[in-house]
């Protein structure tokens, strides 16, 4: 990374923290200091994040065995914490996919099955995301039109997401080779574009081709797992919040940081500079008391985000770091526009 990437992480990070210490200052001034929290809660948390890194670790090489690609556990953890790790030093959590691409390299995974294991990972994530809003919006149906809103919103994500990869998959039939159809020179696509176009069809292709041959009790298993891990990130806050104060309603500490943890992937800043927090404060407002809401803040986020850049700086943060610098992009994006 350039010197100026590494200034916009600084300032991003003093964004994050300077937001955390204001919130938790206001609540210290009005309220005093936030609940101690009981060292059993800081435990199941602990445990919660520890469970959710294995979970998915066996998803990653669940996915890799039903594609019948080998890979060690241990490979796949550092899959998992080099992605985190990358995710938190990068703008919009851009890094994630590179690191992970260059740890499976390094572990010797050859660049196409590489390839083909992140992209069943990220399908299963969409998969599992979207059944388990569609669970949640009926378990916390009668409890508003807010809980209905954000269920919602991340299923409808998700399903978006599924429902582009579908339309690729069909269009790869279709136009992944010739020049460019009539509607795609009305929007501009030009000759040179249509074939960046088409060779990610083509990779798209194979892609959901591998999938469709794929082994059904490692990918049921890794789709179980997808949504295990999901359900230990949600449980964070439940956990820490009400140990301080066990009278919160559980759908919106649930619900909310689904939005956070899914939504805040899109934010320009490494670590969403201060965004995750303020939402926060929007969010729990008039929930919580300015005392519990600063805690509950400080110690969801070290959970959540902080413990995970840690982990995965220990793991594989040279791995990482050299995924982010150029000639790593370019391998990446070298195969990505291969012909195959």
């Amino acid at each position: 990374m350039s010197v100026r990437r590494w200034l916009l992480v600084v300032v991003s990070f003093a964004a994050t923290l300077g937001v955390s210490g204001w919130i938790l200052w206001s609540g210290w001034a009005s309220e005093g200091a936030p609940p101690a929290i009981p060292l059993a809660a800081h435990a199941l948390a602990l445990g919660a994040v520890l469970a959710e890194i294995l979970t998915r670790t066996v998803k990653i090489q669940w996915s890799a065995a039903a594609l019948r690609i080998p890979l060690r556990f241990w490979s796949s953890m550092r899959v998992c914490l080099g992605g985190d790790f990358g995710a938190s030093i990068t703008p919009a959590r851009s890094g994630a996919e590179p690191a992970r691409f260059v740890v499976l390299a390094e572990a010797g995974v050859r660049s196409a099955d590489a390839l083909l294991i992140l992209f069943t990972e990220l399908f299963l994530e969409m998969t599992s995301l979207g059944v388990l809003c569609a669970v949640l919006a009926v378990v916390f149906g009668g409890s508003g039109m807010v809980v209905r809103l954000m269920t919602g919103m991340i299923g409808g994500y998700a399903a978006f997401v599924l429902s582009v990869g579908a339309v690729g998959y069909l269009l790869a039939h279709r136009n992944s080779h010739g020049p460019p159809p009539a509607w795609a020179v009305a929007f501009g696509l030009h000759a040179g574009r249509w074939r960046g176009i088409q060779r990610s069809l083509r990779s798209l292709r194979v892609s959901i081709g591998a999938l469709r041959h794929a082994r059904l009790r490692p990918m049921a298993g890794a789709f179980l797992s997808s949504m295990v891990h999901v359900l230990l990130r949600l449980a964070v806050l439940p956990i820490i919040a009400l140990a301080m104060a066990p009278a919160l309603p559980l759908a919106k500490l649930v619900l909310w940081p689904l939005v956070f943890l899914y939504g805040g992937a899109v934010a320009p800043a490494p670590g969403g500079g201060g965004a995750v927090e303020y939402a926060f404060k929007l969010a729990f407002t008039g929930v919580m008391t300015p005392a519990v809401l600063g805690g509950a803040l400080v110690w969801w986020r070290f959970y959540t985000f902080y413990l995970y850049v840690v982990l995965g700086a220990l793991a594989a943060g040279g791995t990482a770091l050299r995924a982010l610098r150029q000639p790593a992009h370019g391998r990446l994006h070298a195969h990505l526009d291969a012909p195959t």
